[in-house]
């Protein structure tokens, strides 16, 4: 049914229990999986409402950030391997997390997106708004999203 899944983690508890669903249909899909990772850009002027750093200082940041996001799906990938899974990572650099999941389940023509829904309500939901969401409505693919 699917031959290439798309799993959007960004290592939280409630994403790892996406990514093991992921990897779960992945398995009984005989489905290649690709996990994804977006990693915000680092704000670079006082107007972004950071401290200003100079361009060493935020490429060491954005290093460890890679560094840390490479880790995230490394693991990702052992556990796919494990399955018996054909995996895949890739790591985005974005500030539109959605608009980058969108764009990568195209890149890398996925059949499906699974991500998890982080359940923000009310007024947080209204300020911060939802990438789920966004994905949900603007995404021409299937989206399962888990809770």
């Amino acid at each position: 049914m699917f031959h290439r899944i798309l799993v959007a983690t960004d290592g939280s508890e409630l994403a790892d229990k996406a990514v093991s669903s992921a990897i779960d249909l992945a398995a009984e899909n005989a489905a290649e999986l690709v996990a994804l990772t977006v990693v915000p850009r680092y704000a670079r002027s006082y107007f972004d409402g950071v401290m200003v750093f100079n361009d060493e200082e935020i490429a060491r940041i954005e290093g460890q950030s890679a560094k840390v996001a490479q880790g995230r799906l490394d693991e990702v990938g052992k556990r796919a391997e494990a399955r018996g899974v054909r995996a895949k990572t890739s790591t985005v650099v974005s500030d539109l997390v959605a608009e980058a999941i969108i764009a990568a389940s195209k890149k890398h023509e996925s059949d499906l997106i699974v991500m998890a829904s982080h359940g923000r309500k009310g007024l947080a939901r209204l300020l911060l708004g939802s990438e789920t969401q966004h994905v949900l409505t603007h995404s021409k693919l299937p989206v399962l999203v888990l809770r």
